[in-house]
């Protein structure tokens, strides 16, 4: 049995992993989908002061309360922001790593390091606009390249995240570089010279395996069968 740790990305909460989860749990594995502070069903805890460390705290904190060993611990999207500084404070506790169409941070950056400037400025200018400045609207399922008939719900289902998680920077001690065994799955459908980049520095290092499905950024949504089995021969 394994024991996975799914984490979303920006946006969304633990509800997006409902139909992967279910293929996991099926096949006799235990899985956490936590939602991040402020996000989702915790959006009532959503303020100026979280940012990228109170959800690498949220994941850390549950794979020590929860006494989690040899752990998948999985991010999709901004998600790898977070699953990475969580390894790095709970190394001994993790067998492999998973991004999921996810940043792939090295100490010092922010998520903001690592999207595409103009990408940045929307973002920025939408905080202003409809967020006082320190919220960030959510991006459109559309615009993910969701698939039609999931849209709505996943339009409905996201909120807004606070500014501070895409601008704090990732700060590591290098517990995380002992974890070896590394996954990355790269959206094929959806044009992002972001996770692009990701999936050819994966594809350079030994200690991932890359794979590529064929779908918009949300794969656990357009394609939980493929993301599920790719899950579970990672374990």
């Amino acid at each position: 049995m394994t024991t996975y740790v799914l984490v979303h990305g920006a946006w969304h909460g633990g509800w997006c992993w409902v139909r992967v989860a279910e293929r996991l749990r099926a096949a006799g594995h235990t899985v956490f989908t936590p939602t991040l502070t402020g996000l989702s069903d915790r959006s009532h805890l959503l303020a100026p002061t979280v940012s990228l460390q109170t959800h690498i705290k949220d994941v850390a904190n549950l794979i020590s309360w929860e006494e989690l060993t040899d752990v998948v611990l999985v991010g999709h999207s901004y998600g790898g922001m977070v699953i990475t500084g969580a390894a790095d404070l709970v190394a001994d506790r993790i067998k492999t790593l998973v991004f999921v169409d996810a940043f792939t941070p090295q100490h010092g950056q922010a998520a903001f390091d690592l999207r595409a400037p103009e990408a940045n400025a929307l973002v920025r200018d939408k905080a202003r606009q409809f967020g006082n400045g320190w919220r960030i609207p959510p991006t459109p399922a559309e615009t993910f390249m969701v698939n039609p008939a999931d849209r709505a719900w996943v339009d409905g289902k996201c909120t807004d995240l606070p500014i501070g998680c895409f601008s704090e920077r990732l700060h590591l001690s290098g517990a995380v570089d002992r974890i070896a065994d590394r996954v990355y799955v790269r959206a094929g459908a959806y044009p992002n010279p972001t996770f692009d980049k990701a999936l050819a520095d994966a594809r350079a290092d030994s200690r991932f395996r890359a794979h590529v499905v064929e779908c918009g950024h949300d794969i656990m949504v357009d394609e939980p069968a493929e993301l599920a089995r790719i899950l579970l021969e990672s374990a």
